[in-house]
């Protein structure tokens, strides 16, 4: 019913206020986007926009239009990312470590999706270890974990600096043993947080083993004891004590995309190019 090249025009004059600003937005003639509000009226069979000599305003059915172009737009471009995607088709067993959820990887794999919908894309969420071995064992494709700086010949993402994070409310003697959150071992920040506090003479005490990020997440929040987080993965809600418990720093870590050389090489080359492009989205959500 309603063009989307109409709807473009009249969102450009409804965010500027303006047939001239919105004219040079759009790079077309004022007459043209004046002659596209008039058809997009027609269409709709109310006035949308008033204006005079100084000022250009929307009508209360012009404000309602603005929300309906909003929406018809971003399903036309949904459908435009459909139909006009790669063909690329085939499987693709992707397993990605669970502390990565907190980032904007789902987001990149929602897009992907989309850009790729004739791709099978198969999730396994779980630690670093498990999927590498998982990965050796030709059982995944592609996996985005997280390993020691330099620990092998995968794709660098990016490194992260470790620190201790723990709730505000967490109170800590510096003769105290440090108590923990810690994943099961094997586990790189586990290996870390101990092999830092040893060597600096403290001591310590598992206060919570656990398999998943979201067992981490909820210890910490609980108050019983600090955890380990990548710097920029740090929950909104947790602080890094680091320095204010007097705690040793702790080592980098990699985000390494690893893939097995067995896999179909075009799906897999295809999601680590879309990670690949957005390296700096993988930092936690606001």
């Amino acid at each position: 019913m309603f063009d989307p090249l109409l709807l473009k025009t009249f969102l450009a004059v409804a965010e500027t206020l303006s047939f001239t600003r919105a004219a040079k937005q759009l790079r077309l003639s004022q007459p043209t986007v004046s002659q596209h509000i008039r058809r997009l009226e027609t269409a709709a069979g109310r006035l949308l926009v008033t204006r005079d000599t100084r000022d250009v305003q929307l009508t209360d059915n012009g404000d309602a239009m603005v929300g309906f172009a909003r929406t018809i737009l971003a399903a036309h471009d949904d459908a435009s990312a459909y139909f006009t995607g790669s063909a690329m088709r085939g499987r693709l067993r992707f397993g990605s470590a669970d502390d990565l959820a907190l980032t904007q990887l789902p987001q990149i794999l929602r897009d992907f999706r989309q850009l790729y919908p004739h791709i099978n894309l198969e999730l396994t969420v779980n630690q670093s270890g498990f999927l590498s071995r998982r990965l050796a064992a030709g059982l995944l494709d592609l996996v985005f974990v997280k390993q020691e700086p330099g620990a092998s010949d995968g794709r660098v993402v990016r490194r992260e600096r470790l620190v201790w994070v723990a709730h505000k409310s967490l109170v800590l003697d510096a003769v105290s043993p440090v108590p923990m959150i810690a994943y099961q071992a094997p586990s790189i920040s586990r290996a870390e947080a101990i092999h830092a506090l040893e060597q600096a003479g403290r001591t310590w005490r598992i206060t919570c083993n656990t398999r998943e990020v979201n067992g981490v997440i909820a210890a910490t929040r609980a108050g019983i004891g600090i955890a380990v987080f990548p710097q920029t993965m740090i929950p909104p809600d947790l602080v890094d004590v680091t320095h204010s418990f007097a705690l040793p720093s702790l080592g980098e870590v990699e985000f390494a995309l690893l893939a097995n050389p067995a896999a179909a090489r075009e799906p897999t080359e295809a999601l680590v190019s879309a990670i690949l492009k957005r390296p700096t989205s993988l930092a936690a959500p606001a």
